[in-house]
């Protein structure tokens, strides 16, 4: 079994709020991983996360501990960057054995092709300042510059303000329609290089969108959590907790 899951946001809300999703999600790994070949994070599973050479952020011990202890007992662990956590460097590859990804993938998974990205950069081009906002973001010289003008201590107390207002957009949107975008893409997409499933995370709303062909699972956010699991056969599906 393989199974995909996005937006859990480590270390959002009060300090209650946030254990209590650590809790869960750490508890949901341990579930899955009973049968897990694989576990595939679609982005923004941290919050706000910024790495410098030899400083993370504090907290997430029992998340971090908990991906160690799968990857050595030999489950697949691939994450791919969010939004909120795009300067992700190599200490979760080095210290978890997590395989990063910072762009989308096509990739094939029991016997089927599957297209996953996080959906933060995808079918934004009708919106020139957000395209402009990613690139800017993403930046090495940005990231650079970042890490080497700023305390630690104030680049967290700013990544978890701007995290904040990012996620608070999300907010008010509660129907479906917020996937259309994503869904638009693949469908334009498919039209070029065809694949069996595609997965997106990013707009908070869990959606399995099936129809003339095409299967979208979008995985929602960990405030109302659910997964996506693709079984040894081949079938997708998706799965409220």
């Amino acid at each position: 079994m393989i199974y995909f899951a996005s937006d859990i946001h480590l270390g959002a809300g009060d300090p209650a709020t946030a254990r209590c999703t650590e809790r869960r999600f750490t508890a949901w790994l341990d579930a899955v991983s009973r049968d897990a070949e694989a576990i595939y994070l679609l982005g923004d599973l941290f919050d706000f996360w910024f790495e410098y050479r030899r400083v993370v952020p504090q907290g997430f011990v029992r998340t971090l501990g908990k991906l160690a202890e799968l990857t050595d007992r030999g489950v697949r662990v691939v994450f791919f960057t969010g939004n909120h956590d795009m300067w992700v460097g190599d200490y979760l590859h080095r210290e978890c054995g997590v395989e990063i990804h910072t762009e989308p993938q096509v990739v094939t998974l029991a016997g089927k092709r599957l297209f996953l990205a996080h959906g933060d950069n995808i079918n934004v081009g009708h919106l020139p300042w957000l395209c402009f906002m990613n690139r800017v973001f993403r930046s090495r010289p940005l990231r650079w510059l970042f890490s080497w003008g700023v305390h630690p201590d104030w680049a967290v107390k700013f990544g978890r303000w701007w995290s904040g207002r990012s996620r608070k957009s999300h907010g008010g949107e509660s129907d479906r329609s917020v996937t259309e975008p994503l869904i638009a893409y693949a469908r334009d997409r498919q039209r070029i290089d065809p694949v069996d499933y595609y997965i997106f995370g990013h707009m908070h709303y869990a959606r399995d969108y099936a129809a003339d062909g095409l299967q979208v699972v979008l995985l929602g956010a960990w405030d109302a959590p659910a997964c996506a699991v693709l079984d040894d056969a081949g079938k997708l599906e998706l799965k409220r907790l």
